[in-house]
């Protein structure tokens, strides 16, 4: 096994949906630390674009070159969905399916899961029917499901858009404690406050376009372009 799949060099990538194009082309490298967070406004392509990267969505033009093979870019990278996807199955059970596709024992796998149940606030629900959870919980399950891997890249399309502030502050934290341990992460997110608190990073997008990128520090803070400004002042874009 290769030590890393990253760097992701991505090389004028775009979509098209029925003849129109909604992404791209887009050129951008992914490095191997930290969390990125994708933002933009409604059908900016944020979604499209984590979805593309991942494989969920088929390239229509340009390429996605990884540092290791397909299969092993794809075994080592996890995505967590805006509403999370869960089985009728027990909270534990849930979090343990993905170590039982890879073959891991039924008596190990539940032992895996009860411990990432309990690095995200789970312990005390492990019985407890997936579907009884309360949406933060719901989405905290979904991390621990893509985490319980141990992913070297976790994918993220708006992980706490319809979360109290609890909870996202929750989600959060997971998210801070996964980029510590080594996750790399990328995300999208409306919350500039989100930004600022988690971003290493920032990728606008505008119309399928890559408008900027840098620095949170800098975009956030300085924005090159009228279209980052506009974004960060709150105004409309057309």
């Amino acid at each position: 096994m290769v030590s890393t799949i990253l760097p992701l060099t991505v090389e004028n990538i775009a979509l098209r949906r029925r003849g129109r194009r909604i992404l791209g082309p887009i050129s951008w490298q992914l490095g191997g630390t930290g969390i990125t967070v994708l933002m933009g406004p409604n059908g900016s392509g944020k979604t499209s674009f984590l979805r593309a990267m991942h494989g969920l969505e088929r390239i229509s033009d340009g390429r996605l070159h990884w540092s290791a093979p397909i299969d092993q870019t794809r075994a080592r990278q996890s995505f967590v969905f805006q509403t999370p996807i869960l089985m009728r199955r027990s909270v534990v059970d849930c979090i343990a399916y993905p170590l039982l596709l890879d073959g891991v024992s039924r008596r190990i796998a539940r032992d895996r899961a009860a411990e990432a149940a309990t690095q995200v606030g789970l312990a005390a629900m492990l019985d407890q029917p997936a579907q009884l959870l309360s949406g933060g919980e719901k989405q905290k399950l979904a991390l621990a499901r893509a985490l319980v891997r141990g992913p070297e890249l976790l994918f993220l399309d708006e992980p706490c858009a319809n979360l109290d502030g609890r909870s996202t502050s929750d989600i959060e934290k997971i998210l801070l404690a996964a980029r510590d341990a080594g996750t790399r992460i990328v995300m999208s997110t409306h919350n500039l406050g989100q930004a600022r608190r988690l971003a290493d990073d920032v990728l606008f997008l505008y119309v399928g376009q890559l408008v900027e990128f840098g620095p949170a520090s800098r975009v956030l803070q300085t924005p090159a372009t009228p279209e980052m400004t506009a974004f960060i002042k709150g105004d409309l874009l057309p």
